[in-house]
């Protein structure tokens, strides 16, 4: 299958240290070298992966970078320890900004995990401008919604925690905001950014959020209580449903939507959140919508114990690129959306340009596309990633009612317990798109497949058998997956019940190199 692939080099920067990530180069090889050489200081890092930290930077400041590759004795047609040159950039550091310090007058927040001070820190944020920074020092701050404009930086030092309130109406009045898939009003979340309009651009821009400390929300507890409310608020509407309930994940999903996100983006543009502790958002934690640019790099993402506790979420945005992250999530870690049939269809704004690298699921659901796609997803790059013990592995996932398509999926470099791409009979409702998802042109090398998922949900730690690759395609002649290629794949060898390769309405599928291992 021949791969559309457009090579790219970016970077972030802050007053003193800057993040430079690039592409995996398509002919790169695991035991390829980088270079990444500074050419103001002649410093050189030499790193296996496919980014780095440039520390100790003096502010306002340019600085010329290059990157090079060197390729092993392997790789056929390259000169083996001579670097080559993958691209050149000039960052420039930020200016120092002045401190405004959340415990310091005239705001005197107090950290003692007790004192609710979501109106000084909102105090504080509404004060900063592009020459400050929002400082939060050691302690527990207890806090409600709090909005976050354009050209605002927080930094959280270590041992400071951020922490929301599980009360309902610490989020209030709700925004407009976008979840499974449809537009809703939903409560605030603990960090808002931007206003949701899917017919306008950005709104909020170049935000720093960054440090060495934690940024935790109301977790199950707000999270049920949320539900509690609003499944009483729709009690005549949820019961004049009849059997259409069955359409739903669950009885509670339809009171379960309206919770809002641990950080909430919409219509953002260049968001950098960086070297945080993340997690317990009363539903997912990172979600984006109609968005550009948001990188998301060295943190740590929890929701062990929320139901629906997604990591890292974008939904019809675009150039977008999360590494060197750890999950330790009871739903996806990552879940990548494009809203859900019939809206989606309409709205019509796809996700595209996805890259996730250098990443780790110690358990949770891995790294999913859908199953709220119908607006389309496109140019999703996964790589140098450990997704073994997870419940999904590497899974691409559609009703036959979204419409919409997934191509254009690079995979490399990955453990995980399996690969699938299929149609989900769950979350369902919804009036159903003319014609079934398109799902095809993904390329898939390097693998090694457990053939064996873990069952972390509601605190169980079980394995369980699977095929290591599940491809099941739509029953309906046009609609079947198509042109999918596997090649340099492992695959540990499957228990007595199971097979390790299942397909059904598939066409155009290629396997190069596949082995069984015990």
């Amino acid at each position: 299958m021949s791969v559309i692939f457009d090579f790219l080099l970016d970077y972030r920067v802050s007053d003193t240290f800057a993040e430079i990530f690039w592409d995996l180069p398509l002919d790169a090889t695991p035991d390829c070298e980088y270079l990444v050489v500074n050419a103001n200081t002649l410093d050189t890092i030499k790193t296996n992966k496919t980014h780095a930290t440039l520390s100790d930077l003096t502010p306002d400041t340019t600085y010329e970078v290059s990157v090079y590759i060197v390729y092993s004795p392997n790789v056929e047609g390259k000169d083996a320890g001579e670097p080559l040159l993958l691209g050149d950039i000039k960052i420039k550091t930020k200016k120092s900004r002045e401190k405004i310090d959340i415990t310091k007058a005239p705001y005197n927040a107090i950290g003692d995990g007790k004192t609710l001070n979501t109106n000084v820190i909102q105090s504080a944020l509404d004060a900063c401008d592009e020459n400050s920074v929002v400082y939060i020092p050691a302690g527990t701050f207890l806090t409600g919604a709090l909005n976050v404009h354009s050209n605002t930086e927080i930094f959280l030092d270590e041992g400071a925690l951020l922490q929301g309130t599980d009360e309902p109406f610490d989020y209030l009045p709700k925004i407009k905001s976008r979840f499974e898939g449809y537009e809703m009003e939903c409560y605030r979340s603990l960090l808002n950014l931007g206003e949701l309009d899917h017919d306008s651009g950005y709104n909020c821009e170049n935000v720093l959020i960054h440090g060495k400390g934690s940024i935790m929300g109301g977790g199950a507890t707000l999270a049920k209580a949320i539900a509690r409310i609003e499944g009483e608020r729709l009690k005549d509407y949820i019961a004049s449903l009849g059997d259409k309930i069955k359409e739903y994940e669950k009885p509670e999903t339809i009171a379960s939507r309206f919770r809002g996100r641990l950080i909430n983006m919409s219509n953002c543009q260049n968001i950098w959140i960086h070297g945080l502790t993340l997690g317990y958002g009363p539903s997912w934690n990172l979600h984006f919508i109609y968005s550009d640019r948001i990188v998301t790099d060295h943190c740590i993402i929890k929701s062990e114990g929320v139901w629906n506790g997604d990591g890292w979420d974008p939904d019809s945005s675009t150039n977008s690129t999360l590494y060197a992250c750890e999950f330790y999530t009871e739903d996806d870690s990552v879940a990548i959306k494009s809203g859900k049939n019939p809206e989606g269809n309409v709205i019509n704004r796809p996700t595209k340009h996805i890259r996730v690298f250098d990443s780790i699921c110690h358990y949770g659901h891995g790294l999913c596309i859908g199953s709220e796609m119908s607006g389309g997803v496109e140019d999703v790059r996964l790589w140098d990633c450990d997704m073994g013990p997870t419940w999904s592995g590497i899974e691409i996932k559609a009703t036959k009612k979204r419409g919409g398509y997934v191509k254009n999926v690079l995979v490399r470099d990955i453990t995980a317990s399996h690969i699938q791409m299929h149609s989900v009979g769950y979350n369902d409702d919804g009036e159903g798109s003319k014609v079934p998802p398109v799902l095809g042109f993904c390329h898939f090398e390097r693998l090694h497949l457990l053939g064996r998922y873990l069952d972390n949900n509601a605190g169980k730690n079980e394995w369980h058998n699977c095929p290591s690759i599940l491809l099941c395609g739509f029953d309906e002649p046009g609609f079947e997956i198509k042109n999918i290629s596997f090649k340099d794949i492992t695959m540990e060898n499957p228990s007595n019940d199971s097979d390790s390769i299942h397909m059904e309405y598939c066409e155009n599928i290629s396997f190069e190199n596949i082995k069984s291992v015990s």
